[in-house]
């Protein structure tokens, strides 16, 4: 049987689910919180690069790379390799009380990776969630103030504090109450969907007149705003980019009035994009970043990134147990060498290989309402019609599940749009194995209409 280490493209030797993927959702379902959303019935058993196997034998090949979190691929040898050592030699001792080599080494490195003359210092977190999370408290340490702006579309967590500024979806929401207070949200420059007309490089003017005359003006003076806070890339919200005017004058808004910009990179970070971080398409120099998923290429680490001007708050502010635990730190250290050595420059790379051969994708299906991205970070929004853009998630599932069953693994991000978001070391082989399939789907679908 072929695994998932021997082959660049899947292998199907069952049907899906197989048997013993059967048995496992079954008892899923029965000792599981029904909390989770799963859009098709996968079982991994082991993953390589950019393949997974599951445990019937089947693999498929992976562009989700686990909500993009496995940014050096699966299992990447160095990585392995860095966590075993690691673990042999100390699992945890807490960073809160006491001090590992590791800790000022990748904060230090992470560090050197931000834009800017100012020094940066680091907050390591378990997840994204709690990046915000810490985020949001700096912010309010930082200025003295007590309010937040976030944007309609924007998902930042789902722990109490970080759902206050989460915009995506209200099923989140719904059910828990009340949430963080003085938390206001604004539309996110959505150029596609723009009810003016504008380009992806000039939608969202508008918007920033409504924060300054209106927001500003009529419910939050800007002298009590703590923190305006973005994803550069919508991740959850369809993978929808800002432009670059947008988030500079977003930077000199901040400025004027002494708020911190905090960009959420958790999903659109660590080399993603073809940089660092997204932002620096924009040429900004956030106030306080937040970073996970690909940050350890699957271990459990978040980070908060801030000048240290803002970074400033006294011990016992603000602490953690498990975050910055030794072996996610060495799995991130590795994360970073291979990044630095090449995958990095391969996300750009690829990026533009999968944008020129989707160039004509709205010529040629009907379906197809827009592509839009950044490097490997791809947005495919799904219409019923191109001209009234009329979102169509029944297509768009329909697709997902149909990618499914030819063996690729790709998610859904915002109502009607698909996202690809493979590992960094993606090869023109795999990417074409990608599209192809894709299209398949993508037809299938449009004779349902």
């Amino acid at each position: 049987m072929i695994t998932a280490s021997e082959t660049k493209t899947p292998r199907l030797v069952t049907a899906l689910p197989g048997p013993k993927a059967k048995q496992i959702v079954e008892r899923d379902a029965k000792f599981m919180s029904p909390s989770f959303t799963r859009d098709y019935p996968l079982v991994a058993k082991s993953g390589h690069g950019a393949m997974v196997e599951d445990v019937d034998g089947n693999v498929f090949l992976d562009f989700a790379a686990g909500i993009a979190v496995c940014s050096t691929g699966h299992c990447h040898p160095k990585v392995v390799a860095a966590i075993q050592k690691q673990a042999a030699e100390l699992i945890h001792m807490s960073g809160t009380d006491f001090y590992y080599e590791s800790l000022p080494l990748l904060a230090e490195r992470l560090g050197k990776t931000i834009p800017g003359s100012e020094d940066k210092k680091v907050f390591f977190t378990n997840s994204g969630s709690e990046a915000v999370e810490g985020a949001l408290k700096l912010a309010r340490y930082a200025t003295k103030r007590d309010k937040m702006i976030a944007f309609y579309g924007c998902f930042h967590g789902r722990t109490m504090g970080s759902l206050s500024l989460t915009a995506s979806k209200s099923t989140q929401r719904k059910g828990f109450g009340a949430l963080l207070s003085g938390v206001e949200h604004i539309p996110y420059p959505y150029a596609y969907r723009c009810a003016l007309g504008h380009t992806a490089e000039t939608c969202g003017a508008e918007i920033l007149e409504t924060l300054e005359n209106q927001i500003f003006k009529r419910l939050f003076d800007p002298t009590e705003v703590a923190g305006i806070i973005i994803e550069p890339i919508q991740g959850e919200g369809g993978y929808v980019p800002a432009p670059k005017f947008f988030l500079q004058e977003l930077q000199r808004i901040c400025r004027q009035h002494g708020i911190m910009l905090i960009v959420d990179e958790v999903q659109s970070g660590m080399g993603r994009t073809g940089k660092w971080w997204a932002f620096e398409h924009a040429g900004i120099e956030p106030d306080i970043i937040t970073s996970a998923k690909g940050i350890a290429s699957g271990m459990p680490l978040g980070a908060i990134i801030a000048k240290s001007s803002v970074m400033n708050w006294k011990p016992g502010s603000h602490g953690t147990t498990f975050g910055g635990n030794p072996v996610c730190l060495a799995a991130s250290l590795a994360t970073m060498d291979l990044l630095e050595d090449g995958m990095m420059e391969n996300a750009r790379k690829m990026g533009d290989y999968i944008f020129a051969n989707t160039a004509d994708w709205t010529n040629k299906f009907k379906i197809v309402g827009d592509v839009r991205g950044k490097g490997l970070m791809v947005g495919i929004e799904i219409v019923r019609d191109q001209r009234t853009k009329e979102r169509a998630g029944d297509l768009r599932n329909a697709i997902v599940d149909s990618a499914f069953h030819k063996g690729l693994l790709v998610l859904g991000a915002g109502e009607n749009s698909l996202r690809l978001s493979p590992p960094l070391l993606i090869d023109e082989e795999q990417a074409d194995f990608a599209l192809r399939t894709l299209e398949e789907c993508v037809r299938e679908a449009e004779k349902k209409i």
